[in-house]
């Protein structure tokens, strides 16, 4: 690289962004072009570069006819940049011309990636001196110049090579450093950073390596060898190969234990010193940790009697606590605190855990598994609520129940962590959730013994004496008022029959109200309608304590909590709260927090509330003594429009210009949004509240007044089954809504149901299925003169079949929805018609029209701001421009909707574009990228549970691995999509069979079937 320059101080970086900077103030490069040249010129170090070089490098096959004055132009924008005080006419001494091209002159070190390798040598000659830890420093300041992908921003042929070069030389020096770590015996302190490297680069067998001596050297010979059965397995599914001889050797070595892998003292090296240096210190090194969670509920202030058994809990949760350093083989501590309903096993168990906090250092993790209701939290949801706390980000939580459970378990190895389950159902609940390793404990209460719970040891909880009853009375209610009147408190606690819960309710009324005297609750206890379930042994024990409770309170507040028992979702928003009260959001909310304050309701997060599972059962019981039917039916009805209006809105940002949210019959308001990041979002977050709302609707409607609010709903939720998350309650909630609407006769609800079914079936690959439904829907939309989604319906009807590889009868559709839209001035309509028409065009060879058709359908959609439909018509075209060959600007409307779909979560069109971006890549036989997106489509696709999609994506994946010869690999994943269509009835399965008959097939066999099998 020149040194001569006199550019001042100017630094660049390609490290991340390509970017630059004069004094310290970044400039304004342009645009990602314009940074493409200049990263190239970077990267030549001072070398010159013909234009024809630099066309060829950012530009590729695809360039412009007129590329060497767009050329340039952008040098001489560059040059501007670079030098903006240079006189006019005087020559360049940056960005100088060389001959007929161009160099990039700069000063030493003005590179970050020239910082960079003289940071790799650095390290080498400190490391070949004798100076490990010179080294390790060495490597850890050139590895921080990274800011992100390399060449971020960069676009062309020659950025991505060199991206791909500056990672590799990334993932080296990451290497070099863990082996210098391991030198120096930091192995300790490198375990958590090489786990969390092989889980991005499982198949660098040298990562896996130095894990496995790491874990090794920790004393983890057990969980280093897993290392290599998880290593030899990823390596044997992905590559068809067996481990190379380094990591098997290593393998073999510590099964034999040889002794030569232990941690070495650091060796003595002679070295004749340097006079004007000073001994390194030993750098910080930061400190990867898991963060500490803290999940315990507050133990109560007043936690009364309960000596004996808090004794013997703790001393069963110490017992084992010594096991993580002694790699003894003891198992994990469970106790299953079990007993009636009230007699306090959740406040026992805080209590506990609080006490042996000392016992577990790292922390405490809770979850209330709300195991008496029939809306038991199921153990994959705990789960993943555990592993958030534990730092684990939500968008790489698997989705499998099983493989969260292993995860869980591997992120509390080595770790003393007490894991507290509040309420449990039964064993098959608990067991996933429970840790693995020794030093972890966990404490579990069940109103049943639990007794097929492994290793557990029951400790079962009796109601209180009544020497402690009356202590927790007195400690609530205040030791004066009870000493003034001891007989009278015997009897209230006599009356509560010695349940904590009911003494404890009792004594925070009386404390609440100065003007009562003890005396003054003998009688309301002594009152059998009260209490007669009380003092009987079974689930409703405590009913007379939330008796006494709701009795306490004002009349708007008793209706409130009456009313706010009726939804069946898992919890309520104060939103939501306010419409089934109708009242005010302000007033609705006021109303709220009191019943919180008075323990009727629970607050599990800012704006939302929650039944504790037996409050809900008992408000529900005094709900249908006191109210009218037709009071519960519009209660119900008010929550259902309140969800309908949200969702409209949702509806009508997300698919801007469709027709459907206008012809909704909304009653009331809901909530609004600011964009249709905000309205997904909140359809994802709603999603179990709005599904148990509508099945409870379609349970309990008598008329199609009361069922078509729910049939709506489930209509102007279809932006959120483009996410992917709630696959299973859209079959299921479209099923209920549709036996309803049979049984009753409403034809519109029927309609609307068959409607968003046929969506689900579509989903699912289920064509002759979906086919039926829309073509009933269409009957029924003629029939009776509904226009709500009769354009949709006709598009759908023509996408189903063009699946099916009927394009002609496709495009007969299409061309009925045209009509239709045209003559309903829906614009938005007649884009996505265009748009979704050109796969048939396609289909039927006439490429031309294909690409007038999706170029229109963008134009169109442009013009009216539609983002969701810009996003949908770029996927579209990019199909086209990738089918005749123009494969650079088919990637760019890949890309630029990939993006769109990803910040909208839209998981299902986000497994399309990747699939799309593969078969793109592997036409322009650049198969290492083909292999990294169909890999990307086919992990979005498992996690949202697509089968057709997992199957497109695997044959897309084999269609990679061909090109790259990884053919063991690539049969497999044939194999394994063909299984799939042909378990779907997919016709793409007849295209994977002619590969497969063909087990020899070269790559070019591989394009030439059928060309790309990915959905419209």
């Amino acid at each position: 690289m020149a040194g001569q320059s006199v550019e001042g101080g100017l630094r660049f970086a390609v490290l991340g962004p390509v970017r630059a900077w004069r004094d310290g103030e970044e400039l304004d490069l342009g645009t990602p072009l314009q940074r493409s040249i200049l990263g190239m010129l970077l990267l030549r170090e001072g070398r010159a570069v013909t234009p024809a070089e630099m066309i060829d490098a950012v530009w590729g096959d695809d360039s412009p006819p007129r590329a060497l004055g767009a050329l340039r132009t952008y040098v001489s924008r560059l040059r501007t940049v670079l030098e903006p005080d240079r006189p006019a006419r005087s020559r360049p001494e940056i960005l100088t011309s060389v001959g007929r091209g161009y160099a990039l002159r700069l000063s030493d070190g003005a590179l970050d990636l020239v910082r960079f390798e003289r940071g790799l040598q650095e390290a080498e000659t400190a490391r070949k001196a004798g100076r490990p830890s010179a080294a390790a420093g060495a490597l850890r300041a050139a590895l921080a110049l990274f800011e992100g992908e390399p060449l971020a921003g960069a676009v062309g042929p020659y950025a991505e090579h060199q991206r791909d070069r500056l990672v590799e030389c990334r993932l080296s020096a990451i290497e070099t450093l863990m082996d210098v770590d391991l030198e120096l015996g930091r192995h300790a302190d490198v375990v958590s950073e090489l786990i969390a490297l092989t889980a991005d680069h499982p198949l660098r067998e040298r990562l896996r390596a130095q894990l496995m001596l790491a874990l090794y050297r920790c004393g983890r010979q057990g969980d280093a060898l897993a290392v290599f059965t998880e290593t030899r397995h990823a390596l044997i599914d992905e590559l068809g190969i067996e481990p190379g001889p380094d990591l098997s050797a290593l393998h073999q070595r510590i099964l034999a234990a040889d002794p030569s892998l232990a941690a070495a003292a650091q060796p003595a090296v002679t070295v004749a010193p340097e006079p004007a240096e000073e001994p390194e210190p030993r750098a910080e090194e930061p400190v990867h940790e898991l963060p500490r969670p803290a999940q315990l509920p507050a133990t109560v202030s007043d936690f009364t009697g309960r000596k004996e058994i808090s004794r013997r809990l703790r001393t069963m949760l110490g017992s084992h606590t010594g096991a993580l350093s002694s790699h003894t083989a003891e198992g994990v501590p469970v106790a299953v605190i079990c007993g009636i309903g009230g007699v306090g096993k959740t406040t026992l168990a805080v209590h506990v855990a609080h006490a042996a906090d000392d016992l577990f250092p790292d922390g405490q993790l809770y979850a209330d598994l709300r195991g008496y209701t029939g809306e038991a939290t199921a153990p994959e949801s705990a789960l993943g609520a555990f592993l958030r706390a534990l730092g684990i980000p939500p968008d790489v939580i698997p989705e499998v129940p099983a493989e969260r459970s292993a995860l869980f378990r591997s992120l509390l190895a080595d770790r003393r962590i007490l894991v507290l389950l509040d309420n449990a159902r039964d064993a098959e609940q608990v067991i996933p959730l429970l840790p693995g390793s020794p030093g972890c404990a966990a404490i579990v209460t069940s109103r049943v013994k639990l007794a097929d719970l492994p290793g557990a040891r029951l400790f079962d909880l009796d109601v209180m004496e009544p020497d402690e009853a009356l202590s927790l009375f007195a400690s609530v209610a205040g030791p004066e008022r009870v000493a003034a009147e001891h007989a009278a408190a015997m009897d209230v606690v006599a009356a509560c029959g010695f349940l904590p819960l009911a003494v404890r309710i009792v004594a925070a009324r009386l404390a609440a109200r100065p003007s009562w005297t003890v005396a003054s609750l003998v009688p309301r206890l002594a009152d059998e309608q009260r209490r007669l379930d009380e003092l009987r042994v079974g689930n409703l024990a405590v009913e007379a304590t939330f008796a006494l409770g709701y009795g306490q309170l004002d009349p708007a507040q008793q209706r409130a909590f009456r009313l706010l028992s009726l939804p069946n979702g898992p919890d309520i928003s104060a939103g939501a709260a306010a419409a089934v009260l109708s009242l005010s959001p302000f007033e609705a909310e006021d109303l709220l927090e009191s019943l919180v304050d008075a323990s009727l309701l629970e607050a599990p997060a800012p704006g939302r509330y929650r039944f504790h599972d037996l409050l809900k059962l008992f408000a529900r019981r005094i709900l249908d003594r006191t109210e009218r039917q037709q009071a519960k039916t519009l209660a119900l009805r008010r929550l259902l429009g309140f969800y309908l209006a949200s969702a409209q809105s949702a509806h009508r940002l997300a698919y801007e210009g469709s027709m459907i949210a206008d012809n909704l019959v909304v009653v009331g308001t809901g909530r609004a949004f600011g964009a249709a990041d905000e309205a997904v979002a909140w359809l994802i977050a709603e999603g179990d509240s709005l599904f148990a709302a509508i099945n409870q609707a379609a349970s309990d409607s008598r008329t199609a007044e009361e069922l078509l609010p729910a049939a709506d709903l489930l209509v102007a939720m279809e932006p959120l089954m483009e996410s992917g998350t709630h696959t299973r309650e859209f079959d299921h909630g479209t099923r209920a809504v549709l036996a309803a609407a049979l049984r009753i006769g409403d034809a519109g609800s029927e309609l609307r149901s068959r409607y968003v079914l046929g969506r689900v079936l579509f989903a699912g690959n289920r064509l002759t299925e979906a086919e039926e439904q829309f073509r009933t829907v269409h009957e029924l939309s003629v029939e009776r003169g509904e226009k709500i989604v009769t354009g949709e319906v006709k598009n759908a009807l023509a996408v189903v079949v063009g699946r099916q590889r009927r394009h002609t009868e496709a495009l007969s559709w299409f061309d009925s929805a045209m009509r239709w839209y045209r003559e309903s001035g829906v614009p938005a309509g007649e884009a996505l018609v265009l748009s979704y028409s050109a796969r048939d065009h396609l289909g039927l060879n006439r490429p031309e029209d294909a690409i007038a058709a999706a170029e229109k359908g963008l134009a169109i959609f442009t013009e009216i701001g539609s983002g969701a439909g810009t996003a949908r018509a770029r996927y579209h075209l990019g199909i086209v421009l990738s089918r005749v060959g123009r494969l650079t600007e088919a990637v760019h409307h890949h890309a630029e909707c990939l993006a769109f779909f990803r910040a909208s979560k839209q998981r299902v069109w986000e497994q399309r574009v990747c699939s799309r971006l593969a078969e793109t890549f592997i036409a322009a036989k650049r198969y290492p990228e083909a292999v990294r997106h169909a890999e990307q489509a086919l992990v979005v696709s498992r996690e949202i549970g697509h089968p057709y999609g997992e199957a497109l994506s695997l044959a897309v994946l084999g269609k990679a691995l061909k090109g790259l010869g990884s053919t063991t690999r690539s049969t497999d994943c044939l194999r394994q999509a063909f299984d799939i269509f042909s378990r779907l009835g997919a016709p793409e399965a007849g295209d994977l069979k002619v590969l497969l008959d063909s087990a020899a097939a070269p790559a070019s066999v591989v394009e030439a079937v059928d060309g790309p099998l990915v959905e419209s």
